[in-house]
């Protein structure tokens, strides 16, 4: 028996999350088993509305039985206006264990796929501070986290390219805020004149060299202090790299001046935060590897508790979540023995 042939047998539901950039797939058993991962580079930027079906198939269609419809729940950008087909914002507050009502399903061609796209959330400016505001796919993982933990409170930060922040209320998004950190880092390090310092730093991993943790750290809380001297700053790394004759050389230096405006980045995002977070609680962050331990450390030096749940964790049982909402026949694996 193939794998692919056992996938299919075992196989109850899948799961994607559709961003911009690429999509990741999971094939799920009953029991919550991950049977097999996989992906693309197509995201919702590379494709029109016709192109999805085709997309998600060329990913999963390996796991798929020959008949028989399995539930496929995708949040993300393929539930954007201009996505696979739109499904509309919900409005704060929501509760996280009712992303499901605003599902909805695109036409499809072939008869195995019973596909469900589910909503963002959005804000809208109100007395009490809010400000116009979307996220989508970020709602799926803060609804992972409540069914891990029920009437979950608290603020939440999601790290990424456009970072979110949320507060949650028993269970349900009261509020968040955006900050396009990743996106910032990546202009300035990129086509700004910063580029000419930073052109010999490593890149992700910059903190692992010798002085730029330390860097990261004193320019987190100087720029948290501080905000308004941000952009100041920012000039000030160029004038850094100019004149400091205490830099290392080549490499090194690059990469401690890297550390230098991630911390002036993610400060800047820690200080704007405060309309989520209030003064001793605990925040939980929700992503990657790759970013959540530099958060953890920009929240230690301002003096702020945190834990993290891992961002596939999450986004997978919030799509469970909603799978389990969502009415659907599911996909009764053909246990007869071979001939």
């Amino acid at each position: 028996m193939s794998q692919a042939t056992g996938i299919a047998e075992r196989l109850a539901w899948i799961g994607v999350d559709w961003g911009s950039s690429n999509l990741r797939a999971w094939a799920m058993a009953d029991d919550g088993q991950v049977l097999a991962r996989a992906g693309s580079e197509r995201g919702m930027l590379a494709l029109t509305p016709d192109d999805y079906e085709a997309t998600l198939l060329a990913t999963i269609g390996d796991w798929l039985p020959d008949d028989g419809r399995v539930p496929v729940r995708v949040c993300g950008m393929a539930g954007a206006r201009q996505g696979w087909r739109e499904a509309a914002y919900l409005p704060v507050p929501t509760r996280l264990d009712d992303l499901a009502r605003g599902a909805v399903r695109p036409a499809v061609e072939d008869p195995r796929l019973d596909v469900a796209l589910l909503p963002g959330l959005c804000q809208h400016p109100d007395d009490a501070g809010r400000r116009f505001d979307v996220m989508r796919g970020e709602e799926t993982q803060l609804a992972g986290l409540a069914a891990r933990e029920g009437e979950v409170s608290g603020p939440v930060c999601l790290p990424g390219t456009h970072a979110k922040w949320a507060r949650l209320e028993a269970g349900a998004v009261t509020r968040f805020a955006t900050f396009l950190t990743g996106e910032l880092y990546g202009l300035l390090a990129g086509q700004s004149v910063l580029r000419h310092s930073l052109a010999h730093g490593p890149g992700e991993d910059e903190l692992a060299e010798p002085g730029c943790r330390e860097a990261f750290v004193a320019a987190v809380r100087e720029v948290a202090a501080a905000p308004e001297a941000f952009s100041s700053r920012l000039f000030g790394l160029r004038a850094q790299d100019l004149l400091d004759g205490g830099l290392p050389t080549g490499q090194a230096r690059g990469a401690r001046l890297a550390a230098r405006l991630s911390g002036l980045v993610i400060g800047l995002e820690l200080a704007g935060a405060r309309t989520v977070l209030a003064e001793g609680e605990r925040v939980t962050l929700v992503g990657a590897e790759t970013l959540c331990p530099r958060y953890a450390l920009a929240l230690e030096a301002l003096g702020i508790d945190c834990r993290r749940l891992d961002g596939e964790a999450a986004v997978l049982a919030g799509l469970g979540l909603a799978h389990a909402a969502l009415p659907h026949d599911a996909h009764t694996p053909d246990t007869r023995p071979e001939p």
